[in-house]
């Protein structure tokens, strides 16, 4: 077993014990304290769960996920590591998150979707993992972007129909 992860996890936590020595040192109240550094070590560990899905780290998000880490979390921009993933093609990262319960409809501050930023960079294998769920019912209803109209304004029309032709003949093979 790989010690990196643990070993990474460990300095972030010693780092934050040595803020938090030299934030009593400059008398600030200990509720304050407590407060910001809890604040901060997690804003760190949500952007270390980020980075690892941005460059494809299986190892790092595994382990997170195996010990409880919310899958969904989001960041400033509302990206979910979901979104993280599929833009930056980590395949095997996207298999992990939607096993551990990934909003597939999950929406950023924009109203994309993760499948939308798949159809955007041309990661089809991920947006046929993706395209499982129809996520453009409730999208009508608040006068959001649908997956086709996204397709039609990125010029993606075409494959987008594709994919969903393949998915329909998988769908009756299996119901046969």
């Amino acid at each position: 077993m790989n010690v990196m992860p643990h070993a990474f996890l460990a300095s972030i936590l010693a780092f934050s014990s040595i803020f938090a020595t030299a934030v009593e040192v400059k008398n600030v109240s200990l509720a304050k304290t407590a407060a910001s550094i809890q604040m901060n070590s997690q804003q760190e560990l949500v952007n270390l769960f980020f980075a690892a899905a941005k460059v494809g780290n299986s190892e790092v998000i595994n382990e997170f996920l195996k010990h409880g880490f919310p899958v969904d979390v989001r960041n400033k921009d509302g990206y979910t590591p979901l979104m993280m993933a599929t833009y930056y093609g980590h395949q095997e990262i996207v298999s992990s998150l939607l096993k551990h319960g990934a909003d597939r409809c999950a929406r950023d501050n924009r109203g994309n979707t993760a499948l939308m930023g798949a159809l955007f960079k041309m990661e089809f294998a991920i947006a046929k993992q993706l395209h499982q769920a129809d996520c453009d019912a409730q999208a009508q209803k608040t006068g959001q972007k649908t997956t086709a109209e996204f397709a039609n304004v990125i010029g993606q029309e075409k494959q987008l129909q594709q994919l969903i032709q393949e998915q329909e003949k998988t769908q009756v093979k299996t119901q046969k």
